[in-house]
């Protein structure tokens, strides 16, 4: 880890007010308003466009989410067009069988997915009747709905400034902030606490989708565009030649 330090703000009473993060290239608050600015300005010239992305339905969202998991934005796109026509509501879902939309899902392949939302709706329209539930423990506590999942729903439908920690923005994250990656670190504290950090809280909506843009057009997982980076001036991967 290169030269980093996370200083915690608190009040007399001792409750954590704010957060100031410090690293080589990072190396006061205007660089975390800069950050926002820039990948801001990059992602109005550089968006993806995708159908799931022009709603506040918490119901689309969802459903786009959990096609999302381990598959290509691009790849989904006549699936969940296809799923919503059929299926409009979450309660047409519960009165599905499992086989009728595993048929919708075959192309995307992890045919799990199937079972996990024809049990996710039934549970909805059981213990929620029909309405999705916005808690964030609750939406986690559905059959198929991860952290991430329940985050981007709050996110996306409800402008929350929720932290979206996956393998792409952990890899980001690191490399912004000069930190090695593993396996575990999208289920790591401090990196939910540096990526917390950089959320825009005015804005998180924008600011994520833009953040999982950037990850996928220029911060790449292999051969990043790093000459095309918005934010190469703070950060450290990019500053030291692609090393950490």
């Amino acid at each position: 880890m290169k030269n980093i330090d996370i200083i915690r703000i608190r009040n007399n009473t001792g409750l954590l007010q704010g957060t100031l993060i410090k690293s080589d290239y990072f190396k006061s608050p205007d660089d975390r308003i800069y950050f926002q600015q820039k990948l801001r300005a990059w992602w109005k010239n550089n968006h993806r466009d995708f159908p799931w992305r022009t709603t506040r339905n918490t119901y689309h969202i969802l459903i786009a989410e959990i096609l999302l998991h381990r598959t290509r934005a691009e790849q989904i796109i006549p699936v969940y067009n296809e799923f919503l026509e059929k299926y409009p509501t979450i309660r047409e879902v519960a009165d599905a069988s499992e086989s009728e939309i595993r048929e919708i899902l075959y192309s995307l392949g992890l045919h799990w997915r199937a079972r996990l939302l024809h049990y996710m709706a039934v549970q909805i329209v059981k213990e929620y009747e029909c309405k999705i539930p916005l808690e964030k423990e609750k939406l986690e506590s559905l059959p198929g709905v991860s952290q991430y999942i329940a985050s981007a729903v709050r996110c996306f439908a409800l402008g929350f400034p929720e932290v979206l920690l996956d393998t792409n923005t952990v890899r980001i994250t690191g490399r912004i902030f000069g930190i090695k990656t593993t396996d575990s670190s999208r289920r790591s504290v401090t990196f939910r606490e540096l990526l917390q950090f950089l959320v825009d809280e005015k804005n998180p909506r924008e600011f994520n989708f833009a953040l999982i843009d950037l990850c996928a057009l220029i911060c790449r997982s292999s051969r990043p565009s790093c000459s095309q980076c918005p934010v190469i001036k703070i950060c450290t991967y990019g500053n030291n030649g692609g090393v950490i």
